[in-house]
């Protein structure tokens, strides 16, 4: 790729080193092996969409250390383009462990102090041109919750000057938070920038101050988003979008670790945006996506390709 081609997707926020047992349904204090994966949400996203055969960035910060070294080879690997990838000296690079007690419990444990390096972001870091001429550009609420990555993010959207396809994944974690009083007073001022908003219910709560998905959508689409994406977890997902509105239900799967559902449907969405798929059909990709890397251990690891994830829309039809 060429430095002005621009990206199909470019990505901004979390990244980390995920450390997961090789034991499902045992507890940490009992786990005694473990695998290590690329991993946070925007990365993973971009992860994703690389996946699916789209030109994938993502801007971030790691620690000046092995870590940060070892993120910047799995990236290469995933074919995401890490140039907007930088180090923070003093800082070590974030790790996240889990456990995982399927079909629903994975409880997650960050280490990211003092201060996680994805957070140090700041103004002078961002490619606005790029930022600009990307066809996707996806941000994250975590990014919104501390300076300097708070102000960059916003900077970074006001530039982009809410140019389709500009993606708030909401992505509430309380404990980057000091409320949700203070998550929702930023996140509200995001969605003003953004084209579309994706969330589940309670983080719908936390941006919009309602957790019903029909009524979410409705605010956040009040907001001035043209697609909101509500994802009801069981419940399938709900997309309102062009004055369209669909519900479509999960795909049925063997869950092993439900964590990167989320960031699989997410890179599957600027898939199938950048496509310009019919609603329901983008919908039931996003879910298969989602559903087959929770039938897998990893998260980054285990993003599908286009066939892998027709084929359980076929089994599952």
């Amino acid at each position: 790729m060429t430095p002005t081609e621009p990206f199909d997707v470019l990505t901004m926020g979390r990244i980390s080193v995920d450390v997961y047992p090789l034991q499902v349904g045992v507890s940490l204090r009992e786990v005694e092996t473990f695998g290590k994966f690329l991993g946070g949400s925007a990365t993973n996203v971009a992860v994703a969409a690389a996946r699916l055969g789209r030109r994938s960035a993502v801007i971030t910060r790691t620690g000046e250390d092995p870590f940060g070294l070892f993120l910047h080879d799995a990236l290469t690997r995933f074919g995401v383009d890490d140039r907007y990838v930088s180090a923070v000296p003093g800082l070590p690079t974030p790790v996240v462990f889990c456990e995982m007690f399927p079909p629903d419990s994975f409880p997650l444990y960050f280490y990211r102090v003092p201060v996680a390096p994805d957070l140090m972001i700041s103004e002078d870091d961002l490619d606005l041109d790029a930022i600009r001429s990307a066809r996707v550009f996806w941000v994250t609420g975590t990014g919104l919750c501390q300076e300097p990555s708070r102000s960059a993010t916003l900077a970074a959207l006001r530039a982009r000057g809410r140019r389709a396809i500009t993606v708030l994944d909401l992505d509430y974690r309380p404990m980057f938070w000091s409320s949700r009083a203070e998550a929702r007073r930023w996140l509200t001022e995001a969605l003003a920038l953004v084209t579309v908003a994706v969330g589940n219910l309670d983080e719908c709560q936390t941006a919009v101050g309602v957790n019903e998905a029909h009524e979410a959508a409705d605010a956040l689409c009040a907001m001035g988003v043209g697609l909101a994406v509500v994802k009801q977890g069981p419940a399938g997902v709900l997309a309102d979008g062009n004055g369209e509105r669909v519900e479509v239900a999960p795909v049925p799967v063997d869950v092993i670790n439900g964590l990167g559902a989320g960031d699989a449907f997410g890179g599957a969405l600027c898939h199938a945006l950048l496509a310009g798929w019919k609603l329901e059909r983008a919908m039931r990709f996003c879910n298969a996506a989602g559903a087959l890397v929770a039938s897998r251990l990893a998260c980054a690891d285990a993003m599908g390709t286009v066939d892998e994830i027709e084929a359980l829309l076929g089994s599952a039809a």
